[in-house]
């Protein structure tokens, strides 16, 4: 079996010298994307606030093309996620620090009254 860029699957039949096209795949886009409702396992589901789906054959404008062989990779790069994690976590610590000085002052404060 082979899918071209344009989603055109061709498979050999026994007793054939050349693939049959058997098939085409459809890309489908939406207006809002973020709300398709996740299923799991990379699945997901139109709803009223993701719109309805436009479908075209891939390598059509707006729609990328398909290629056999290549695996989807994630689109998180974890080093950079990581690096704001801990950023994040630091400024944490830091506004904890204040408000736990800003308490000890307030403490003084009414102890000197």
């Amino acid at each position: 079996m082979t899918i071209n860029p344009n989603g055109e699957v061709s498979v050999k039949v026994d007793g054939t010298v050349d693939p049959s096209v058997v098939g085409q795949l459809e890309l489908a886009i939406f207006f809002n994307d973020a709300g398709l409702e996740a299923k799991g396992d990379n699945l997901f589901m139109e709803t009223p606030a993701s719109g309805s789906a436009s479908v075209s054959i891939p390598g059509s404008p707006g729609y990328g093309s398909v290629l056999q062989g290549f695996l989807e990779t994630s689109n998180v790069n974890a080093v950079s996620e990581i690096t704001s994690l801990i950023t994040a976590q630091r400024a944490y610590e830091m506004n904890s620090r204040v408000i736990t000085a800003s308490d000890e002052m307030l403490r003084t404060m009414a102890a000197l009254r």
